[in-house]
């Protein structure tokens, strides 16, 4: 399902916990040209937060590494942001994505993925022990913005 890009960015930063925030911040305002409603902008920001948490926790347990981050806004409305990181990988991806699965202890829920879904139309994960891990989301914005673009 690759769509024309309208526009995009790309960004690369350190898988530090206190760069969740940048990225959240970095995608809303990329976006803002899009016009979300504030409902669609606040469900991008919280996919954003688990996707770029991920990175940051168990791509790189015990290091600090890249996490690469691209935002696409492609044609009729359709928004593409892609989180990437490098680190050890998922061993079983879709085990990974049951609600309450985790490897990062007891103060960890395991419900990055499901709340991902559940903010966003369609989420990809593709990843390779060693090698690292790629979270492809995609969300359809409301017809109003659909002008400006």
């Amino acid at each position: 399902m690759k769509k024309a890009s309208v526009n995009e960015v790309k960004l690369v930063f350190p898988s530090r916990s206190s760069n969740e925030g940048f990225a959240r911040g970095a995608m809303a305002c990329f976006v803002a040209q899009m016009d979300p409603t504030l409902s669609e902008l606040e469900d991008m920001k919280t996919a954003v937060s688990e996707a770029v948490t991920n990175a940051i926790l168990h791509a790189y347990p015990d290091t600090i590494g890249a996490v690469y981050m691209k935002i696409r806004i492609c044609q009729e409305n359709l928004l593409e942001v892609t989180v990437r990181d490098r680190g050890k990988g998922i061993l079983d991806v879709k085990q990974a994505r049951q609600p309450m699965f985790t490897t990062g202890g007891e103060e960890r829920s395991g419900m990055g993925f499901t709340i991902m879904e559940s903010f966003m139309d369609h989420v990809t994960v593709r990843s390779t022990p060693g090698r690292g891990t790629t979270v492809v989301m995609r969300k359809r914005l409301s017809e109003k913005s659909r002008e400006r673009i």
